[in-house]
């Protein structure tokens, strides 16, 4: 097993040679892709962390490349994953996926491309994450009981966001993590940990893999939920359709309480006392002050918003405590599935991917999962034409009664905390439509102005 492991490795002297052939290409090609997180700034160097052969002849490549761009060229730069397959000749159907021809180096005369679009190799992939073990820069894992059955065809996923997507034949994806971070994704972790908990409302992990030090995780294979609904989706249909949708938005606040409960019986729970919770307050005013900076439109709304964490932390002077434990997130409309049968699956687990790991594995209160779904339906609201706020006032009270009703305690009866988490998620709705969906930043700010309003 060592002597085959050993073939894909590529020494530090052939990370000079790659990168020799694709640097050039990669500087070009990665500013545009849409998981890139460092858009707007020059690429001043390219280093390979790891390379491994995944196919002879370097067909295909897997990389782990880091990416250095001012002002922080002197820190350790960003991380991404990397599929890259080569050919001296490229099918016409692959054209949408090239990285460029090669001219230097010791791939020069061929084509690089985004392997993920080719089900050439997308298939080894698959065939990976059926044998578990090292494979040069890579380790494999299999759930005991996971099932991955021959003969599967994959297709990427059209809609990309942070991540990339590949479905074979209907019945699994694989989600490809592409700016990777030291420690455990808790879009393996997580589901891993509800899985081994007995609840059905998360798609269990079949196999993952990570880096071959165990550090990074990389990639996760699920159970592909065919026929289910997106519910940002669904929720517009209704929209669109003068259609009630209170009774799936209390059928997924029931299915939120699962998960929490779920969670909170799986993994550690704390308890948020004076500290953590004037701690929390300071870190959301300073996201508010910094927010404010770079998005001026913020600015005639800033004294209102100081006082949804102001108030948080005089509770906390008062002795407020509140249990926190494991949660999503990154919880909204587009992170929900409904299966044919109307049952409610969440998925997505990964967080706000522009945040720090640590910070996206730390515990929090329910209220922030809750706080991100009510800011869902009213962008689901607003997304139709005319607003119609009495359809995302309902949705908003139907989702808080379900999960009530599974929870045990309606988390509009916290309502400071809950101001605070959808406050704070407001503000980051706001910096991310300013920098990429201009469009959509009336959205965030017609929620701020709000809540800025005095209680």
């Amino acid at each position: 097993m060592s002597e085959t492991a050993a073939r894909p490795v590529i020494s530090p002297q052939g990370h000079d040679e790659l990168l020799t052939s694709l640097d050039p290409l990669l500087r070009e090609w990665l500013p545009r892709q849409r998981w890139f997180a460092g858009k707007g700034r020059p690429v001043t160097e390219l280093t390979l962390d790891a390379v491994t052969r995944l196919r002879p002849d370097n067909a295909l490549l897997h990389l782990l490349l880091r990416t250095h761009q001012p002002p922080a060229d002197e820190g350790p730069g960003d991380c991404y994953q990397l599929l890259i397959g080569t050919t001296d000749a490229l099918p016409p159907h692959l054209a949408p996926a090239v990285i460029g021809h090669i001219t230097r180096g010791p791939l020069a005369g061929r084509t690089a491309y985004e392997a993920l679009h080719d089900p050439r190799q997308t298939s080894v992939l698959l065939e990976r994450l059926r044998l578990p073990g090292t494979f040069g820069g890579l380790r494999f894992h299999r759930e005991p009981d996971g099932r991955i059955p021959d003969d599967l065809t994959p297709r990427p996923l059209a809609a990309e966001q942070s991540n990339s997507s590949v479905v074979y034949g209907d019945a699994l994806i694989a989600k490809v993590f592409r700016r990777v971070l030291p420690g455990t994704n808790p879009d393996l972790e997580l589901p891993l940990a509800l899985a081994r908990e007995g609840c059905d409302r998360v798609p269990a992990p079949v196999a993952w893999y990570e880096s071959a030090d165990g550090e990074t995780t990389l990639g996760v294979l699920q159970p592909y939920l065919k026929g289910a609904a997106d519910g940002f989706d669904l929720a517009l249909k209704h929209l669109v359709e003068q259609q009630d949708f209170t009774a799936e938005a209390r059928e997924l606040g029931r299915a939120t309480a699962e998960v929490h409960t779920a969670l909170a019986r799986a993994l550690p729970t704390v308890t948020f006392t004076r500290a953590h919770l004037e701690q929390l307050a300071a870190a959301m005013t300073a996201r508010l002050e910094a927010t404010a900076h770079q998005v001026p439109a913020l600015l005639p709304h800033l004294p209102g918003l100081r006082t949804a964490f102001e108030a948080l932390a005089d509770l906390a002077g008062e002795g407020r405590t509140w249990q926190a434990q494991r949660v999503h997130g990154d919880l909204h409309l587009g992170q929900c599935l409904r299966d044919p049968s109307g049952f409610w699956r969440l998925i997505d687990f990964e967080g706000e991917p522009s945040r720090p790991l640590a910070e996206r594995r730390m515990p929090h209160p329910p209220h922030r999962d809750v706080a991100g779904m009510l800011r869902s339906f009213d962008y689901a609201a607003r997304s139709h034409r005319p607003w119609n706020p009495a359809w995302s006032d309902a949705c908003r009270a139907a989702y808080c009664a379900g999960y009530a009703s599974a929870a045990g305690r309606d988390p509009r009866t916290d309502p400071v905390l809950l101001r605070a988490y959808e406050t704070d998620k407001a503000v980051y709705e706001a910096l991310y439509e300013a920098r990429h969906r201009p469009d959509w930043l009336p959205v965030p700010l017609a929620a701020l102005a709000r809540l800025a309003e005095p209680a």
